[in-house]
C-alpha cells in the first residue's frame, strides 16, 4: 500500500512540475538560510571552546572600569608597577603580568601607513607565556620571540606575512618598519589568531614600548590562579583588596575584575542571542513555504476532486485519500529540505573561505551531523504539517459530490 501511495503521489507531483518546483523553491530557501546561519553559529562556538581550552580556565582579567567593552588603548585608567606588586603579594596568585597597549602607526617602505595596536610584553618567560595564552595560546610561527635586549625590535602578527592584507608586499624577518616614526627591526611573527585586529598586532618589549611611546603603565593585568585556587573566589578576594589599595568604595571602583569563564560566558550568550535572532528571521521564509505548500495542496485537491470521487466510489477509504496528500506534501518538504541543506552547505563553505581570505578565520562554519538530520526532519514536518488540513478535507469529500464537481 505504501509503495502504491508513493508511486501515485510522485507521479501527481511530476504532472504539476512548475507548481511543485516553485513550492520546493520556497522551502529550500528557508532551510538553506537556517542551515548556513546555524553552521556559522556552531563554528563560532567551536572557536570559542577551542580558544578556552588553549587559555585554560585559571585566568583572571584586571581591566579599566569599562571592561572589554572599551576600545583597547582608549582608557585613562592605568595600572602602575606598584599596583602589580601589590596584587602579586595576594595569596592564591600563581603568575601575574601586565600588558601595555596603545594605538600605533606602522609604516613599511613606501607603502601607506597603517594603524594597529602596539603591545608591550614582559620578557620574563613565564609572564610572556601568560600573555600569549591570553591571546589564544599563540606561538612564534617564524623567526624568534622577544628578549630583554630587543629594545628596538618587534614581533608582528600573522597578517603582516600576507601580501595585500595590510601592505602590498609581505614583511619578512630582518625587514625594518617604522612604528610612530621610530625605526625597528622585525625579528619574528606570531601564528594566526583568527581575527583581523589581533592578527595585526605589533609586539614590543616593555622597554621598547616606553622608548617609543613614553609610557610605562599597564592597561590590562592578567593573572593565573594557583592550582589549588578557585578563580571565582580569588577574583572576589583580589577585587576587595585592590579596592582598598586604591582607596575606593564598593560599587565605585574604576577597575573591573573578571574570570575567563565569566568573559567566555558573556561572549557565548551574545553569540547565542545573535544566532537566535538570525534563525528567527530565516524562519519567516519557512512560514511562507508552509503557506505555499498548503496552497499547492488545496489547488491540487480542487483539480482532482473528480479523481478523488472515483477512488472513493471503488472503495478507497478516507485514510488512503488522507495518506496520498500527506505523502505529497511530505515529499515537497523533504525535497526542498534536502536541496536546502546542500545549498546551505555550499553557501556556508563559500562564506567561510571568503572570511578566511579576509583574515576572519574564526568565522569557520561547522557541520555537525545533528544539524543536517535536524534540518531534513524539520523540512519534512513542515511539509506534512502544511498539507495535513487540505489532506483531511480531501478525505472527507463525499463520492457523489466529488463526482458531480466540475
Amino acid at each position: 500500500m505504501l509503495k502504491d501511495i508513493l508511486k501515485y503521489s510522485t507521479s501527481s507531483l511530476r504532472a504539476r512540475k512548475l507548481r511543485s518546483f516553485l513550492t520546493i523553491l520556497s522551502i529550500l530557501i528557508g532551510i538553506a538560510a537556517i542551515f548556513a546561519l546555524i553552521s556559522f553559529g556552531q563554528g563560532i562556538n567551536k572557536y570559542m571552546n577551542d580558544f578556552g581550552e588553549e587559555m585554560g580556565t585559571d585566568k583572571i582579567f584586571l581591566m579599566p572600569g569599562g571592561g572589554l567593552t572599551a576600545a583597547p588603548g582608549s582608557s585613562n585608567i592605568l595600572f602602575t608597577e606598584d599596583d602589580l606588586e601589590f596584587i602579586r603579594k595576594i595569596k592564591g596568585i600563581d603568575e601575574l603580568s601586565g600588558m601595555q597597549i596603545i594605538s600605533a602607526k606602522i609604516k613599511f617602505k613606501e607603502y601607506k601607513e597603517k594603524y594597529s595596536y602596539a603591545i608591550g610584553l614582559s620578557t620574563d618567560s613565564k609572564e610572556k607565556r601568560l600573555i600569549e595564552e591570553m591571546l589564544g595560546g599563540i606561538e612564534i610561527m617564524n623567526g624568534r620571540s622577544l628578549k630583554k635586549s630587543d629594545t628596538l625590535k618587534t614581533v608582528l602578527g600573522y597578517s603582516y606575512t600576507i601580501p595585500n592584507r595590510l601592505f602590498k608586499k609581505a614583511i619578512s624577518t630582518g625587514d625594518r618598519v617604522e612604528i610612530n616614526d621610530v625605526e625597528v627591526q622585525v625579528i619574528g611573527f606570531y601564528e594566526e589568531i583568527g581575527n583581523p585586529g589581533d592578527d595585526a598586532n605589533i609586539y614590543l618589549t616593555q622597554d621598547g614600548f616606553q622608548e617609543i611611546f613614553d609610557e610605562n603603565e599597564f592597561e590590562y593585568v592578567y593573572i593565573r590562579a594557583a592550582p589549588n585556587q578557585n578563580p571565582g573566589e580569588l577574583s572576589d578576594k583580589i577585587e576587595e583588596k585592590f579596592r582598598k589599595h586604591r582607596g575606593q568604595k564598593k560599587g565605585e571602583e574604576d577597575f573591573t575584575i573578571q574570570t575567563f569563564e565569566d568573559v567566555l560566558e558573556t561572549f557565548t550568550n551574545i553569540i547565542g542571542i545573535l544566532n537566535g535572532v538570525l534563525v528567527l528571521i530565516a524562519l519567516i521564509s519557512v512560514v511562507v513555504a508552509a503557506v505555499n505548500i498548503a496552497n499547492t495542496m488545496y489547488t491540487s485537491i480542487l483539480e482532482r476532486t473528480q479523481e478523488i470521487g472515483i477512488m472513493k466510489s471503488i472503495g478507497a477509504k478516507n485514510e488512503f485519500i488522507l495518506s496520498i496528500f500527506v505523502v505529497e506534501s511530505g515529499i515537497l518538504g523533504l525535497t526542498g529540505g534536502t536541496i536546502g541543506v546542500i545549498l546551505g552547505y555550499l553557501i556556508a563553505k563559500g562564506g567561510g573561505l571568503i572570511a578566511a581570505s579576509a583574515g576572519l578565520s574564526m568565522l569557520r562554519p561547522s557541520f555537525p551531523l545533528w544539524l543536517t538530520i535536524g534540518c531534513l526532519l524539520f523540512a519534512l514536518l513542515v511539509g506534512i504539517g502544511s498539507g495535513l488540513l487540505p489532506a483531511w478535507q480531501a478525505s472527507k469529500l463525499k463520492p457523489v459530490d466529488a463526482l458531480r464537481y466540475e
